[in-house]
């Protein structure tokens, strides 16, 4: 009875570490840094436009319309 149930605890132990190391190691997300648009020109109405804008001429993540004192400005996300 001791010997069988010493092997289950083993299959038990052994079948953890298989599971524990076939599992996919996370995958960290780059951190997103906020900067101003250096291309965006007047009052950032359309989140879309800033979006694409930044996506397009700033090699950004992507961009937001936010406000920043006189008005809205265009913000764009970029890996940090």
């Amino acid at each position: 009875m001791a010997k069988s149930l010493k092997s289950v605890h083993f299959f038990a132990l052994f079948f953890i570490i298989i599971l524990l190391a076939n599992r996919e190691m996370p995958v960290a997300e780059a951190k997103l840094c906020q900067k101003r648009s250096k291309t965006w020109t007047g009052a950032c109405i359309k989140t879309k436009n800033c979006d694409r804008q930044c996506k397009k001429w700033e090699k950004a993540q992507h961009g937001a319309c936010h406000w920043q004192w006189p008005g809205f400005a265009c913000f764009c996300y970029v890996n940090c």
